[in-house]
């Protein structure tokens, strides 16, 4: 028996859509009300380890995000300048255990379109443009106040999971004050054709930017980023995004040459974002209401565990939802055994090697990234 039957998740991306398809695949009634009036991925590229490729599989759509991304065993890292010098290349580790690789990438909006059809086709209803305006507690249930263009609404749910991102709506509501807060980095990522050789990510530490890389995401697609010191680049449009990123880029040789190329003709999907770093302390819920997800965590993608973390969130919450008979504390005290000591430790280590970059230091960035291994090939 279910702890709850009648759910409402705040929030369509990674974390809300993988709530979405567990409780909905164990027989709740699940709404997800997205603020967006599409589901509005952002086009880029995402980095999946295979802790994430586990949770995946647990959703059910590893199949299809499989047939949709491009896999691989092996990181690569290169020395900045012209020549671009491979200094390293080893075997990345499996976080997922031997049955997945090492790490997939694929086009972030790919993504988002597999969960979305996954939680519809097992009955969540998926409302687009529609915005939490208030959460009002009860004893045996929360009403949520919801905008639409149609005009306002007041619905009631036995549990409300707020996975509606860094700005979380829900985490306000509920009186939680920690807040995302920038670390000081930005970054450029952009889609572009990945030439045949570049067949695994590789990385460039130092020279003008902080860190080079690319992911390939498919046959013939890659993403590509570069880390800077934040600037306020707010509306910029893709040409002018393109622009910039060649020039950041025309220090750099090897695989960006060909990256290059095609930065200086313009690229349509080019996006620029701030890092930033959270951690909600235990505990995550108010009474019936939870956050997960960006909500309750956030940290730079030095140890590209973002989305591992967030659908990680979803599958320990619908593992202890579906073996407890009601919300109770000891169902809450697990959920957060389980999920908050991680998710810290995901962000201390991103947050650690950043801070080694800032500084322009040699940290011991291998070591973190073995600790972080080691914790996240073992089952949330």
């Amino acid at each position: 028996m279910s702890a709850v039957q009648n759910v409402g998740v705040v929030g369509a991306g990674a974390a809300g859509l993988a709530t979405a398809i567990l409780l909905a695949e164990a027989g709740a009634d699940v709404v997800v009300y997205e603020t967006k009036p599409t589901l509005g991925a952002l086009g880029s590229g995402i980095t999946l380890q295979g802790n994430a490729l586990r949770a995946l599989d647990r959703l059910g759509v590893w199949d299809q995000v499989r047939a949709r991304s491009f896999s691989f065993d092996v990181l690569g890292i290169r020395a900045p300048g012209p020549e671009a010098p491979l200094v390293a290349e080893m075997p990345d580790n499996k976080m997922g255990g031997p049955d997945y690789p090492a790490t997939a990438g694929m086009f972030r909006p790919d993504l988002a379109e597999i969960m979305l059809a996954r939680a519809q086709a097992l009955g969540a209803n998926v409302r687009f443009g529609a915005r939490v305006t208030a959460v009002t507690h009860a004893d045996d249930g929360v009403t949520l106040t919801i905008s639409t263009d149609a005009g306002g609404e007041q619905v009631t749910h036995e549990l409300v999971v707020g996975a509606d991102g860094l700005n979380s709506a829900v985490r306000e509501q509920i009186g939680i004050t920690t807040r995302p807060e920038p670390n000081g980095m930005g970054i450029f990522r952009a889609f572009v054709k990945r030439p045949p050789e570049a067949d695994h990510t590789e990385l460039v530490f130092g020279g003008p930017s902080y860190i080079a890389g690319f992911c390939p995401t498919g046959e013939d697609t890659m993403y590509a980023y570069l880390v800077e010191d934040k600037q306020d680049r707010q509306g910029m449009t893709p040409e002018e995004g393109s622009k910039i990123m060649a020039e950041l880029a025309r220090p750099y040789g090897a695989h960006w040459n060909a990256v290059r190329a095609q930065l200086e003709q313009g690229v349509e999907h080019v996006h620029y974002t701030w890092f930033t770093s959270h951690v909600v302390a235990e505990p995550w819920n108010r009474g019936r209401v939870v956050v997960i997800g960006d909500a309750a965590h956030s940290c730079p993608p030095t140890v590209a565990q973002g989305a591992a973390q967030a659908l990680e969130d979803a599958v320990v919450l619908g593992d202890v939802l579906g073996r407890y008979d009601a919300l109770s504390d000891e169902l809450w005290a697990e959920f957060h055994a389980r999920r908050v000591p991680r998710a810290t430790t995901v962000v201390e280590a991103s947050n650690q090697i950043a801070a080694w970059l800032l500084a322009r230091e040699r940290g011991d960035v291998q070591g973190v990234h073995r600790t972080v291994s080691d914790l996240v090939s073992q089952e949330p």
